[in-house]
């Protein structure tokens, strides 16, 4: 029978194994920046082809728009979201390379799950570019008149939220949902902008705080639906492979570990809700310890404190770091490679 110091022993070593081991976290629209991915790119023929295919894909000049362009010209989602794919992957893929760090899961928020699941290798990197740029482009049509419309509220909790939708969708007589719950104080709306418009007046009054999201379409609710029937049809002529490791989706929060769990996650995800403040929960259930928040601007990684106030344990050591260029990788490889470096790599970055 194992003695009480051999089972401590045992559970430290457990313990410690899944805190070696990341949960991913990949950026969505919204993170964007000039220059992303130009540095690995010009250091990695890998990168740079994959920019290219991007290009290809998309049908767009995206090094010139990303690399050389002005900063208002990249939030149009057909053009963003092949390439913050391609900056999402390539950077995973170059910390993967040099530090041999297997994660623990991975999450994407919106469009950056195509980047979680390249990451698992449930699909290739080459086919998530095609996926993106036409998803890309099949929402960036899917408004012509501009009749749908986004806004975050803030300082409002999702009861509050979802009561103002309420009455504002039954005065407008228009479509309106709460289409993400980032954190307990952040949440999205979605839908017809006179709906939008109203709930954000609605807001005001309850003291919170509106601001109107600069995207083309009411995303994530079902004024996507005619756009996403066609995006289904490329989802299910994608070959599929089980995760490496599992990937939480947005739609339920949930692990997918096979390849169709996989496919129906997406399948309804530019129609529904993000519920990534139940998704982060679930991974720090999971054992998730260590976020790492990728993406061109740090994003994700401020919502992990917010998600698990008084839901994670306040003895738990929980580390939060940013991988936003390739600067952060080499500084993080140094650290490593560096004597006691462990040690030092528990502090929060955020």
């Amino acid at each position: 029978m194992a003695t009480q110091a051999e089972n401590a022993a045992a559970s430290s070593g457990q313990t410690q194994e899944i805190l070696a081991k990341p949960a991913l976290l990949f950026a969505g629209q919204g993170s964007q920046r000039p220059g992303m991915g130009k540095k690995i790119a010009e250091n990695n023929p890998e990168a740079m082809a994959l920019w290219q295919k991007a290009e290809k894909a998309s049908g767009l000049p995206l090094r010139a728009i990303y690399w050389e362009g002005e900063e208002s010209e990249m939030s149009a989602t057909g053009a963003l979201q092949p390439a913050l794919t391609v900056f999402n992957y390539t950077l995973w893929n170059e910390f993967r390379k040099k530090t041999g760090i297997r994660p623990i899961a991975a999450a994407g928020h919106s469009l950056g799950e195509f980047s979680a699941f390249a990451a698992a290798k449930a699909i290739t990197p080459e086919r998530a570019i095609e996926l993106t740029a036409l998803r890309g482009r099949l929402m960036a049509e899917a408004d012509p008149q501009g009749k749908g419309a986004m806004a975050a509220i803030l300082k409002l909790d999702a009861s509050q939220v979802e009561a103002l939708v309420k009455e504002a969708a039954a005065e407008s007589g228009e479509l309106l949902i709460a289409a993400n719950f980032n954190t307990p104080s952040q949440l999205v709306i979605s839908g017809a902008r006179n709906a939008v418009d109203l709930a954000c007046k609605k807001a005001k009054t309850l003291r919170g705080r509106s601001i109107p999201l600069a995207v083309s379409g009411a995303f994530h609710s079902p004024m996507m639906n005619e756009a996403n029937a066609e995006f289904a049809l490329a989802l299910e002529k994608t070959e599929w492979r089980d995760p490496e490791f599992p990937v939480y989706c947005n739609v339920n929060a949930m692990p997918a570990a096979n390849a169709k769990a996989a496919k129906l996650g997406l399948l309804p995800q530019m129609v529904s809700p993000v519920r990534w403040i139940e998704l982060i929960r679930n991974l720090y259930l999971s054992g998730a310890r260590w976020w790492l928040d990728i993406g061109p601007r740090p994003v994700l990684g401020k919502m992990v404190r917010p998600d698990l106030e008084g839901f994670a344990s306040e003895a738990d050591n929980l580390r939060v770091e940013q991988l936003n260029s390739l600067s952060d990788l080499q500084n993080f490889v140094s650290r490593v490679e560096e004597p006691n470096a462990g040690q030092r790599n528990t502090v929060d970055r955020v």
